[in-house]
């Protein structure tokens, strides 16, 4: 069993839930709304977390007040997510290309002052791998918006799931070295909710939907969500600091907010690539 909280600690944790729940209500219809729309706001805000979370990982790996070379790496990986985040619809292979490059120079710039290029080399995929398979997930004319609904509300479901379970359960911990409240618990209450989204999105999409098919591709997804947690969470104890940021009040930074997701969406470009349907979206909607 948990142990008893002391009140004072009782109430700074429901302080900080409150401002969770505040910020995430301000922030997800606005998220949402430029979703739905797409086009280029939709792009500019990807691109402008592009460059926020490129600072946010350059404070982690690099400390709060990098050099001129470390500035210099700064602009190269935002540069890259930036022009790859918007070359992506109308040129995917390019956009792709456009990635490699900004890694190729990136290791070139470090072995040239040298440095480690294993930081790097990590960096520019797990930044802009992201970004470009949500643009390119959404692009899609005929299941985009939806399959980016679904996929954040996989990830919101995961996360909140998790949350209550882990608390009301307890129990043992899936990895304290990495992030010590995380417990198998409630990586089974997130998968529980995420399977839960699956089966309400089949549902909705009706005869086209899989309830069993989107369940388990929901759970699927909320386990790789938590390695998403987990790599963020490693960087964060790498660089001794409890967030990533302070931009948004009770979640921290854009990468405290958003890991998980950056390893969902991945995951879900794979499965369309290799589960092709009549549209690109579809390879992950759509299961007859």
């Amino acid at each position: 069993m948990p142990a008893p909280a002391t009140p004072e600690k009782s109430g700074a944790q429901s302080g900080a839930l409150a401002r969770r729940i505040i910020s995430a209500l301000i922030l997800a219809p606005l998220v949402l709304g430029l979703v739905y729309g797409g086009g280029w706001p939709f792009l500019l805000m990807m691109a402008a977390a592009g460059v926020i979370m490129t600072a946010e990982w350059v404070a982690l790996v690099f400390g709060a007040t990098p050099s001129a070379p470390r500035r210099a790496e700064f602009w190269l990986v935002a540069a890259t997510a930036v022009l790859a985040t918007l070359l992506m619809p109308v040129a995917p292979l390019a956009a792709l290309g456009l990635a490699g490059t900004g890694l190729g120079l990136g290791i070139a710039w470090r072995t040239m002052n040298r440095q480690p290029v294993g930081v790097l080399a990590f960096g520019v995929p797990y930044l802009v791998l992201p970004l470009i398979a949500m643009v390119w997930l959404r692009a899609d004319p005929v299941y985009g918006r939806w399959v980016l609904f679904w996929l954040l509300a996989t990830v919101w479901a995961t996360d909140i799931c998790a949350y209550f379970t882990g608390r009301a359960i307890g129990g043992p911990k899936i990895a304290p070295i990495f992030s010590p409240s995380k417990t198998w618990a409630g990586l089974g209450g997130g998968m529980a909710g995420a399977a839960a989204v699956g089966v309400v999105t089949a549902t909705l999409l009706g005869a086209d939907g899989s309830p069993v098919a989107l369940a388990l591709l929901g759970a699927g997804l909320a386990a790789v969500a938590q390695i998403g947690d987990f790599t963020e969470s490693a960087l964060k104890r790498r660089a001794g600091v409890k967030d990533s940021g302070t931009l948004i009040p009770g979640h921290g930074g854009i990468l405290d907010r958003v890991d998980g997701l950056m390893f969902a969406a991945v995951g879900a470009a794979i499965v369309a690539l290799v589960h092709q349907g009549p549209s690109l979206a579809a390879g992950v909607l759509i299961w007859q």
